[in-house]
């Protein structure tokens, strides 16, 4: 029964996350497995991976093999860096210890990347933010300026219509005295 590594896909229409599982290859997609081992939510950003890594070691040292996305799940959470340095330890190119050496190594960069690739979205997601917040400023400001002019418009048009029915009053009462 060769068996396969794979995506088996969850959720609804338009926002799926996966299961990962391990399957017999002739059973369908969302069919029967044997057992999840972890799952993938792409619409996060950064995606979500939480897999079990040992379990998913185990299967790959006893010849499941993973389908291309899976692969470069397992190559992202660093199954396949253990894998690959439990060989070289198999075949005596260095010890046991040296290969935990390098793995932590290798996750420890990985984390620091994924940090501050963090902080960078994190970043300009605040960047993205403050530049709205001041175009909208910009756009109340005009707004006010534009309400300030009518409203100066409407002070003058009722100052001079005043003006207006102020003096033929006054020329009329100039004329009555004049008689």
């Amino acid at each position: 029964m060769p068996t396969k590594i794979r995506l088996q896909r969850h959720g609804r229409k338009g926002y799926a996350y996966y299961h990962i599982v391990i399957a017999d290859s002739k059973a369908p997609r969302d069919g029967k497995f044997i057992e999840r081992i972890g799952s993938y939510n792409p619409n996060t950003n950064p995606a979500t991976i939480d897999l079990k890594f040992e379990r998913a070691l185990y299967w790959l040292t006893t010849g499941a093999q993973p389908t291309d996305t899976t692969r470069n799940i397992l190559s992202a959470e660093g199954v396949l860096m253990k894998k690959h340095l439990l060989e070289g330890v198999k075949k005596g190119a260095f010890d046991a210890a040296e290969a935990d050496k390098r793995f932590a190594a290798w996750k420890a960069s990985k984390e620091s990347n994924l940090v501050k690739t963090k902080e960078q979205l994190a970043a300009d997601k605040q960047a993205a933010a403050k530049a709205r917040l001041a175009a909208e400023v910009e756009v109340n400001k005009a707004k006010a300026a534009e309400l300030a002019k009518k409203k100066a418009e409407a002070i003058a048009a009722a100052a001079e219509a005043e003006v207006v029915e102020e003096a033929p009053v006054e020329a009329t009462a100039t004329e009555e005295v004049a008689e």
